[in-house]
């Protein structure tokens, strides 16, 4: 596997649009705030680009919209519990860290709050297991910190913050979470996303195998979800935006059948944004995906050529961000706003708990 040394850039492409064509109206009743009842009973938007107009479906109908020749991609990054509620040593006071991703230094990068309290060599404490103290402050103002924990009770961190972390749910869902693996991928393998990847959430295990039996191939990349997933697009040029470096890898195997499939006239069905983002950083001008492993900050918009993702399964998201800039891209703009006003009006649940919407 061959590992990528700087983060994965692509050359972004001129464009006269700007953040604010990328806004939408959506009322708030319309965010959704729990996962559907059933995985696979969700809503089901289908946009095919060689017709106009959708198709409203519901979701584990999506197997009848693959060929047996396609191969279904996937991220099987698993969501950690990211957020940690705590004080610090000095005054007692109230702190909250997100963590963002690990630095392979037995450091984390974390977002903190409130930051005042944060000064390097400043301590917190979680409980009476875990204790994290400020290493540095990085670009934007997030802390390095590092943790001590009972090594001899304790394998690894993770084992520490099943005990003491919290799912980082985004702030737009206000309501507790109940069940820890209702934001959890049913193939969620790999730990170190600080959000999960959650086109994948409506999928189940009957559906999977349902679809595997149909002859659709199957295969797990890894991208782990941080600070992008976070990051609101402040500027009015698009291009000015700044992607943070997100750790991804895809192994031989994967690659291979890839390039198998799509040698053989089937289509690569990315599940999710996350995937189709290490799809296409994993991939040559020809299309060709390589095992590859390392950090990408690639910013897909309108404008963009894709080079190895020809479908997408994904929700729908927030206006004006980089992720419906993305969908953007491959179903085009004017067909994405108008299918996402159309979601609007047959109350569709939006966001990470909300409906699906397949591009084809």
């Amino acid at each position: 596997m061959e590992t990528v040394q700087n983060e994965i850039i692509n050359e972004r492409p001129k464009t006269d649009l700007v953040t604010k064509d990328f806004y939408y109206d959506l009322p708030e009743e319309l965010i959704a705030q729990y996962p559907a009842a059933k995985r696979d009973e969700c809503r089901l938007m289908i946009v095919d680009r060689s017709k106009t107009g959708v198709e409203h479906k519901i979701f584990r109908d999506v197997i009848d919209e693959l060929r047996p020749e396609d191969m279904l991609v996937v991220n099987s990054s698993k969501v950690i519990p990211a957020r940690l509620l705590g004080t610090t040593e000095k005054t007692g006071g109230p702190m909250e860290l997100l963590l963002l991703r690990a630095l392979g230094t037995g450091e984390w990068e974390t977002l903190v709050r409130p930051g005042k309290r944060a000064k390097e060599g400043a301590k917190f404490h979680f409980g009476d297991v875990l204790t994290a103290t400020v290493t540095g402050i990085v670009e934007g103002g997030n802390r390095t910190v590092k943790f001590e924990y009972d090594t001899e009770k304790y394998h690894n961190i993770y084992e520490v913050l099943d005990v003491v972390g919290n799912m980082p749910l985004p702030p737009y869902i206000t309501k507790k979470l109940e069940n820890k693996d209702d934001y959890q991928t049913v193939y969620a393998k790999q730990e170190g996303s600080a959000a999960a990847p959650t086109a994948g959430l409506h999928f189940t295990e009957e559906l999977l195998d349902a679809i595997r039996k149909k002859g659709v191939g199957y295969g797990e990349v890894t991208l782990h979800v941080g600070l992008g997933t976070f990051r609101p697009v402040k500027v009015d040029r698009i291009e000015d935006h700044l992607m943070h470096g997100e750790y991804f890898y895809v192994t031989d195997e994967v690659a291979a059948e890839i390039n198998r499939r799509r040698a053989a006239g089937g289509r690569i069905v990315a599940v999710g944004t996350t995937s189709c983002r290490v799809l296409e950083s994993a991939s040559d001008e020809n299309g060709i995906v390589h095992a590859v492993s390392g950090e990408t900050g690639i910013f897909i918009y309108p404008g963009y050529k894709f080079k190895a993702v020809d479908a997408l399964i994904t929700n729908f998201h927030l206006p004006e961000s980089t992720l419906i800039m993305l969908v953007s891209a491959l179903a085009g703009k004017e067909r994405i706003m108008a299918a996402y006003e159309e979601a609007v009006r047959e109350k569709y649940r939006f966001f990470s708990f909300g409906d699906a919407m397949l591009i084809e």
